[in-house]
């Protein structure tokens, strides 16, 4: 297998009122990104031509139907085109239904590319969880969307900012539900996906840490007990199994130590706990993995910046990075299944 390798990627374009257009067509006219893979948008031709004038980005968008068609030249953006965006109706910068309904349609179809085989991965650009809903899609984000999708049951939110990377026990519940879903089944599930992705991601031998739920890790109980009665039994079990895991360590300085090289990936047990964390390295500068599905998914770590949309401003490095990162999953992969 040559390292050389350029997987292909499937980019949905995101919410066409959004920034997801304009970061597109900034993002494929980087060489950086070319050189690593072969990317074919899934979404709207004309919004995608549209994106490359309000942006003045140079290049061409071609409209293609099926993947076979495309051929990956530089200067070009090709787009799996669903004509499914009336240019005459949008107006930016505004929860619309017909751009959530568009911004389904690609999810959809990028899932159903990758879990056929046809691409390696999948990159999504940023979708509005108001609009989705409006147009009758009734979920939280991508990561229950894609779930759904994938017919998976236990999927996972990593994010990774650099050095920093970060899987979450819960994500988008109250702070009284995630509580309430702090329990050893879903740690351990957690557990194992984070060490299977850092393995993909290059990481031979995962060093984890697992944050604790309350300050100081509840500091033997004064402060809560559900590290003594569902965490540390959980982080004891996985040792058994053979995983390097150390915790629960407390909230407030775990992430640190995670960043300055002690531990390959933390584990979080909120959703505010990780992200904060890692958001305070630059909110454009992390990346979505969804760990848990039987396919790569990396995205963007922010929303469709509806600020920015229309005026050719928003900033791609979140899409860069993740397709950089889909890279070399997909390339981990094949190394670990395909003989050399």
């Amino acid at each position: 297998m040559s390292e050389e390798y350029k997987p292909l990627l499937a980019i949905t374009m995101g919410d066409a009122a959004g920034s997801g257009p304009e970061i597109v067509a900034k993002t494929l006219a980087d060489p950086e990104v070319r050189a690593i893979c072969r990317p074919v948008v899934i979404g709207d031709a004309a919004t995608m031509q549209a994106a490359l004038e309000i942006t003045g980005v140079s290049g061409e968008v071609r409209a293609i139907e099926k993947l076979a068609a495309a051929s990956f030249q530089d200067g070009i953006i090709e787009v799996i085109d669903l004509h499914n965006i009336q240019l005459d109706r949008l107006t930016r910068g505004r929860v619309d239904p017909m751009a959530g309904k568009a911004a389904y349609e690609y999810i959809k179809l990028a899932t159903d590319m990758t879990l056929a085989g046809e691409c390696d991965a999948m990159v999504t650009s940023a979708i509005n969880k108001g609009a989705l809903n409006k147009a009758g899609y009734h979920y939280d984000g991508h990561t229950q969307l894609l779930a759904e999708l994938c017919g998976a049951s236990n999927v996972a939110m990593m994010l990774v900012s650099g050095k920093l990377r970060v899987s979450h026990v819960t994500t988008h519940v109250s702070l009284l539900r995630a509580i309430e879903q702090v329990r050893p089944e879903r740690i351990l599930t957690v557990l194992r996906l984070t060490d299977e992705a850092v393995r993909q991601m290059g990481v031979a031998e995962p060093r984890l840490a697992v944050a604790g739920l309350n300050p100081h890790s509840g500091e033997g109980g004064l402060f809560g007990d559900e590290e003594i009665k569902y965490i540390t039994p959980t982080i004891e079990e996985v040792r058994r199994q053979g995983m390097n895991v150390t915790g629960p360590l407390p909230p407030d300085s775990v992430f640190l130590r995670t960043y300055e090289g002690q531990f390959d990936a933390a584990v979080a047990m909120y959703h505010d706990q990780g992200h904060i964390a890692v958001k305070m390295l630059g909110i454009t500068h992390g990346v979505n993995v969804t760990l848990g599905l039987p396919i790569i998914r990396t995205s963007v770590d922010h929303g469709t910046n509806f600020g920015k949309a229309g005026k050719g401003t928003a900033d791609p490095t979140s899409l860069i990075l993740a397709i950089k990162l889909a890279g070399v999953m997909c390339r981990h992969r094949r190394r670990f299944s395909c003989p050399s």
